[in-house]
Formats: structure tokens, C-alpha cells, sequence
């Protein structure tokens, strides 16, 4: 197998951002929507869509955003024919903790971003333990500046190409690694099918399907209170908000080519998810996610011309959750952090025969 040479890497999109902003401008919105009284439970809210908008045109600054993005060590590859590009930051401190970090869809390596330089900086655990990470955050194939690869690419074929990257092309003889969203897919795939070499990992989602309400009082399983929220939380988002997946799953050329260059259009698909997936304070103080993250998000997708390539990553894994639950023949500890607004529900009853640590 050739491997490529790793080559620095710069963030280069602005000549593309003035007709990305002339296309924002020239989309009309409706001032006001005959389907109104329904807010967001019908889609995005067209009164939060029209204030991303005016945010993009007037406030946002995206020369602003590739210099903070440059101010991270971006680098590509070639692995198996692709190009994969990644950031890769080292401690430089004896013992530190080699970490792959793997982020989803509609994510990129933008959510992880502000973790990489916290991680990398020397500090100390709850037991006094002095604690680093070597970082690396690749772009999944097809999201960003990674090469799409053929429809038939599934994510044991990203998880292997990315084992690759970290061991014979990086030189790191084991690592750990984090997972979200299809990142958690990858994740599991690594922790499971390379156990001499990932030797631990973390999830926030994990790559099997959950369990509905009913389907957990059949199994004699009680709930807390705040448990028993975030299940009826997954039975609302199984109920209604899929379509998405549906779409990506089957009809991704079609949804793709629509929105391919339609800036607004892909605002409205990636805004929708995102405000429907976080805290619902999303947009507004206090919440960490504010408009200009989306806003960050979605220019990213636009610039890049990857947003068809990357709902791919739904068609060529349609299969990519697990009925059933099976542990992973590894010695290494796998963590699974709950979070309140997470779409998926896993309860500790269900899953602490996969996990060493289970912490909400």
C-alpha cells in the first residue's frame, strides 16, 4: 500500500465567500409565512431563518473565521487513494496521550476546535495526575477538504484509512479516540477491530439503536425522572424528526444537487437540525451555541462543495446502527458520557455491560 507524504495545509476560501454572500442576498424570504403559527415544529422557523440571513450579510466575517481556523496545524494525505485532511497537534510532553477526535453530520472539524489547544496543554486530573494529548482531528471522506470517495465507502473503510493515518503514517503505536454522531460509527469500528492499537475510547453517542419507551418497560427497565425526559425527548425525535436521515439515506443526489448552490437552502437544512438537536436556549445567551456557529458550519459546507458528498455518508452506511448490543472483544475501558439534550437515549441499564464508565 503507497501511503502519501503529509503536506502543511492552508484554509483558502475567501475569493468564493462574495458570490456566496451575493446568493445569500439575492434569496427572498417570505415576510411572513402562511405556516407561522407553527414555529419550528413543522421545520426551521422562518423568523429564525430570516435573522440567519441578516446575520450572514451583515455581521458575519468569514476572513475573521479562516484566520482562527489557520491558527490551528492543518495538514493532508493521501491514504488508499484519498485525500484526507486533518489537523495534528502535539503535546510535546513526555507521556502524553495520542487522541483521534471524530466529529459527525452536520458537523465538521469545526466542532471540535475548541478542544484541540485545552487538550494539548499540560493539566491535571481529579487524582493530581499530570495529563496531555496529542491531537489529531481529520475530516471524515467526503466533509470539507477530505476527497469524497466512491458510494460504496462505508465507515469500517474510513475507520481503517484513519488507522492508518495515526499509525503508519503519524508513527503513533497506540492511541484513543472520541466519537459523536457518524464519528461514533468510526469510533466503534476502531475500538473493536484494532484493540492492540486503540487502547481506549469515549463516546457521546454510540453507534446502536436505542431503545424506545415502550421497548424499555417491556425489558423491566425504570427510569429516573430526568432519565424518563430524555426518553420521551428520543420517542419525540423518532417520531418526528428523521426526516432528514430518511432523505440522506435514500435521495441523497436529489437533496445534494438542490442544495449544492443554494447557500440559504443549506442554511435551512444544517440550522433545522442543529437548533433541533442542542440545548434549547440554542441562538440566544447563555447557550455556547450562538447563530454564528451555524452560520460558521453551514459557510464551510458551501465553500468546500460538500454537502452532497457528505449526506453520502447515510446512503453507503444505511445499515451503520446496530440492532443488537454486543460488546466489543477488547480489554481496553470504553466511557460513555449522557448528555441532557442528546437525541439518543441510552440509560445505564442498557449499556453498562459495554462501558467501564458511564457519567452524566
Amino acid at each position: 500500500m503507497k501511503l502519501g507524504s503529509v503536506e502543511p495545509f492552508t484554509v483558502d476560501l475567501s475569493k468564493n465567500v462574495p458570490r456566496m454572500l451575493d446568493l445569500v442576498k439575492n434569496t427572498t424570504l417570505p415576510e411572513t409565512s402562511i405556516y407561522s403559527d407553527l414555529g419550528s415544529s413543522a421545520g426551521i422557523d422562518s423568523n429564525v431563518l430570516r435573522e440567519l440571513q441578516k446575520q450572514w450579510i451583515t455581521d458575519f466575517d468569514w476572513d475573521s473565521e479562516e484566520e482562527q481556523m489557520n491558527g490551528y496545524d492543518h495538514f493532508t494525505t493521501n491514504v488508499e487513494g484519498l485525500k484526507v485532511h486533518f489537523i495534528h497537534h502535539r503535546s510535546g510532553t513526555a507521556g502524553s496521550i495520542p487522541l483521534l477526535l471524530l466529529h459527525g453530520w452536520p458537523g465538521s472539524f469545526l466542532e471540535v476546535l475548541p478542544l484541540v489547544k485545552p487538550l494539548v496543554e499540560q493539566a491535571k486530573t481529579s487524582q493530581g495526575t499530570d495529563v496531555s494529548f496529542d491531537i489529531v482531528v481529520p475530516s471524515l471522506p467526503g466533509f470539507a477538504f477530505s476527497q469524497a470517495p466512491p458510494p460504496t465507502w462505508t465507515i469500517a473503510d474510513t475507520a481503517r484509512i484513519f488507522h492508518t493515518l495515526r499509525t503508519d503514517i503519524l508513527g503513533y503505536t497506540a492511541f484513543a479516540v472520541n466519537g459523536t454522531d457518524w464519528g461514533s460509527g468510526i469510533a466503534y469500528t476502531l475500538y473493536e477491530q484494532y484493540p492492540a492499537t486503540v487502547r481506549a475510547a469515549h463516546f457521546s453517542m454510540i453507534p446502536f439503536m436505542p431503545k424506545l419507551p415502550d421497548q424499555l418497560a417491556a425489558d423491566n427497565i425504570t427510569l429516573t425522572e430526568s432519565e424518563q425526559s430524555q426518553a420521551e425527548r428520543f420517542a419525540k425525535f423518532a417520531a418526528t424528526g428523521t426526516g432528514y436521515f430518511v432523505t440522506h439515506t435514500t435521495k441523497p443526489t436529489t437533496i445534494g444537487l438542490a442544495l449544492q448552490d443554494n447557500p440559504m437552502g443549506q442554511l435551512a437544512w444544517i440550522a433545522q437540525q442543529i437548533l433541533d438537536w442542542s440545548d434549547p436556549r440554542a441562538g440566544t445567551g447563555p447557550s455556547v451555541l450562538t447563530y454564528r456557529e451555524i452560520l460558521r458550519f453551514t459557510s464551510l459546507y458551501f465553500l468546500t462543495d460538500s454537502f452532497l458528498s457528505s449526506v453520502f455518508i447515510y446512503y453507503s452506511n444505511s445499515n451503520g446502527f446496530r440492532p443488537e448490543y454486543s460488546k466489543a472483544s477488547t480489554d481496553a475501558p470504553m466511557l460513555y458520557s449522557n448528555f441532557k439534550y442528546n437525541n439518543t437515549f441510552f440509560p445505564p441499564a442498557v449499556i453498562t455491560s459495554l462501558v467501564a464508565i458511564f457519567q452524566e
